[in-house]
């Protein structure tokens, strides 16, 4: 612009728009971290229990919708704490991808798995009966039991109790996950 030249209205205005707008999506980029923050663990990259309730929640309403057929399987690892206590964290922690890993690569893609805390996960099952989600937590448990986390040449054997149970229509994201937990210390106690 020349001096003593005014910018036209119209201009500062879409000037003004334009920086309105970059400012709207950093904003959005933001928001987006931070909701992934809220619902991802961050050792593992699987949602964490916030996330594994927003799933699970969807999921109870398909079924309730559409008769659907779900399950959900509650994970705990045995022995993580003595894996912790005989050779630190970073152990534990390396165990922990290792079975995230395993369960991960163990379902169908537009299954769940998810980190609920500590060293539990919970697995949702969409489309699935009873007898294919006890097919799937057998699986799980054979191939985690058969695998090996290892530290500092150290062979860390691992092991799960599975606790499954059939999502039911208008169920409650709380019960599911009470009676799934419920069988999984069923598991753990008749092992």
């Amino acid at each position: 612009m020349t001096e003593g030249a005014t910018e036209s209205p119209e201009a500062g205005a879409t000037e003004e728009v334009d920086m309105l707008r970059e400012k709207i999506a950093r904003l959005e980029e933001r928001v987006r971290s931070l909701d992934q923050l809220a619902h991802q663990d961050p050792l593992l990259h699987l949602p964490n229990r916030r996330g594994f309730l927003r799933e699970l929640k969807s999921l109870i309403a398909r079924v309730t919708r559409y008769g659907e057929s779900a399950a959900m399987l509650f994970v705990d690892i045995d022995g993580l704490k003595r894996i912790n206590d005989s050779y630190g964290h970073k152990a534990g922690d390396d165990a922990l991808v290792h079975v995230a890993t395993l369960l991960s690569g163990g379902i169908r893609q537009s299954d769940c798995v998810a980190r609920l805390g500590g060293d539990e996960f919970g697995i949702l099952l969409a489309h699935a009966d009873s007898e294919s989600a006890h097919e799937t937590a057998g699986r799980l448990a054979d191939l985690i039991g058969r695998s090996e986390s290892s530290c500092d040449g150290n062979s860390l054997p691992l092991g799960v109790a599975i606790g499954l149970t059939m999502i039911g229509k208008d169920d409650t994201p709380d019960a599911v996950i009470a009676r799934a937990d419920t069988a999984m210390y069923r598991e753990k106690s008749a092992a």
